[in-house]
C-alpha cells in the first residue's frame, strides 16, 4: 500500500518539485553511505580481511534481498524482478565500480597484485551461480522460468554452493582473500607471503562492546538507504516516463544508490592500493547477492505459485560472458594494468546502451 500511495502522489505531483524530492532522497542516501562506510572500514581494520569486509557486503546484501523479496509479496506482478535487479548489480559492481577502481588504483601505484587464488574462487563460483541463474533458463523453458521441480533443484544446489563457499571463505581458506604483502624495495619484487589473519573470535571478545556498537550502527545506516529507494523508485519511475527516458534506467539508478557504500568503500581501498579488498567488496557483493536472491526469490515462487522469470535476453547473456572473461583476464594477469579498467568501462557502456535501446 505504501509503494502505491507513492506512486499516487508521484503521478500528482509536477516535474520539478519530483526532481527537488528525489535530490532530497539521494542526499540523505549520501550521508547513510558514508557513515556506513566508516563503520565498514574501523570493522575490516579491526577484524582483518574477509571479515570486515563481510559485515558490509552482508548487510548491504541482506537488506537488498528483503527489499526484493517485499516488492514480489506486495500488490502486483513482479516476474522479472530479480533478474532485473541482479544484472543491474551485476554490470555496476563488475564493470562501473571495478573498472574505476583498477583505474585509481593504477593512477596511485606502480604495481597491483590480488591474492589471485581469492580472486579465481570468487569468479569461478560467480560463472556457476549466473549460469544458473540466468543462462539455463534461457535454453530450457519458452517461458524463461524454470518449472517447480527445476527451481527446486537449482535452489538447493544455489544455497549449497554459496554456503560452502563462504564457510571455506571464513576459515579454512581465509587468506586466499588476504591482502599480498607487498616489498617496499622494487615494485615487481614482491613478497608472495600473505598477511597473517588476525584471529577474528579473540578480536571481538577482547573489544565485544565496540566491535558489537559498530556493526548496529552500519546496520543502522544501511537501512535508510534501502528503505528511501522506495519512495525514490516510484519518483524515478514518475520522473522517467515524463521525460520519456526507458524505465530499465530506474532500476541501474537504484542498484547503484543501493551499493553506495560498497562503491565508495572499494574506490577508497582502490587509492590506497587494497586491490584484494576491491575484489572482496566487488566479487564478494555479486556473489553475495546472487547467492541469496536466486534462492529468496525461487522459495517464494514455489511457496506463492508466482512465475519468476530469471532467462536474460542474447544481448545481456554475451556481456555477462564478457564481463566474466575480461574479470578473468584482469585479475588473473602478473600485475593489474589500467588498461583492464577501460575496458571494464567499456563493457558498462555498452550495457547502458543495451537498456537505452
Amino acid at each position: 500500500m505504501a509503494v502505491l500511495s507513492i506512486s499516487a502522489f508521484a503521478s500528482a505531483t509536477s516535474i520539478p518539485v519530483i526532481f527537488a524530492l528525489l535530490a532530497g532522497i539521494i542526499a540523505l542516501v549520501a550521508a547513510c553511505a558514508l557513515a556506513v562506510m566508516r563503520q565498514a572500514e574501523h570493522l575490516a581494520r579491526q577484524l582483518g580481511e574477509p571479515y570486515g569486509t563481510l559485515v558490509l557486503t552482508l548487510s548491504i546484501v541482506l537488506i537488498e534481498v528483503v527489499l526484493i523479496c517485499a516488492v514480489m509479496l506486495g500488490p502486483g506482478k513482479h516476474v522479472t524482478i530479480a533478474r532485473d535487479s541482479v544484472m543491474a548489480v551485476a554490470m555496476i559492481i563488475l564493470n562501473l565500480v571495478v573498472g574505476l577502481s583498477l583505474i585509481i588504483g593504477n593512477r596511485r601505484h606502480s604495481a597491483l597484485q590480488p591474492n589471485r587464488t581469492g580472486v579465481a574462487s570468487y569468479l569461478a563460483v560467480l560463472t556457476a551461480l549466473l549460469a544458473a541463474s540466468f543462462g539455463i533458463p534461457a535454453f530450457i523453458s519458452e517461458t524463461g522460468s524454470y518449472s517447480p521441480a527445476q527451481a527446486l533443484v537449482v535452489l538447493i544446489a544455489t544455497i549449497c554452493l554459496y554456503g560452502y563457499f563462504l564457510g571455506l571463505q571464513m576459515d579454512r581458506n581465509r587468506a586466499d582473500f588476504q591482502e599480498i604483502s607487498r616489498s617496499a624495495v622494487e615494485p615487481k619484487e614482491v613478497d608472495v607471503k600473505v598477511t597473517r589473519g588476525l584471529k577474528v573470535r579473540g578480536v571481538v571478545l577482547n573489544n565485544k562492546q565496540e566491535v558489537t556498537l559498530r556493526a548496529a550502527l552500519l546496520v543502522g545506516a544501511a537501512i535508510p538507504i534501502v528503505f528511501a529507494s522506495q519512495p525514490m523508485a516510484a519518483l524515478l519511475d514518475e520522473g522517467l516516463a515524463r521525460t520519456g527516458a526507458p524505465p530499465a534506467l530506474s532500476g541501474v539508478l537504484i542498484a547503484g544508490i543501493v551499493f553506495l557504500p560498497e562503491t565508495l568503500t572499494a574506490l577508497r581501498a582502490a587509492a590506497a592500493g587494497e586491490i584484494q579488498r576491491v575484489s572482496n567488496l566487488c566479487h564478494g557483493a555479486l556473489v553475495s547477492t546472487v547467492g541469496l536472491t536466486i534462492p529468496a526469490v525461487l522459495a517464494i515462487g514455489l511457496l506463492t505459485g508466482q512465475l519468476v522469470v530469471l532467462a536474460q535476453t542474447p544481448a545481456s547473456l554475451m556481456l555477462l560472458a564478457a564481463t566474466l572473461i575480461a574479470s578473468f583476464a584482469s585479475f588473473m594477469a602478473g600485475q593489474i594494468r589500467a588498461i583492464f579498467g577501460g575496458v571494464h568501462l567499456m563493457l558498462f557502456a555498452l550495457y547502458i546502451v543495451t537498456i537505452l535501446a
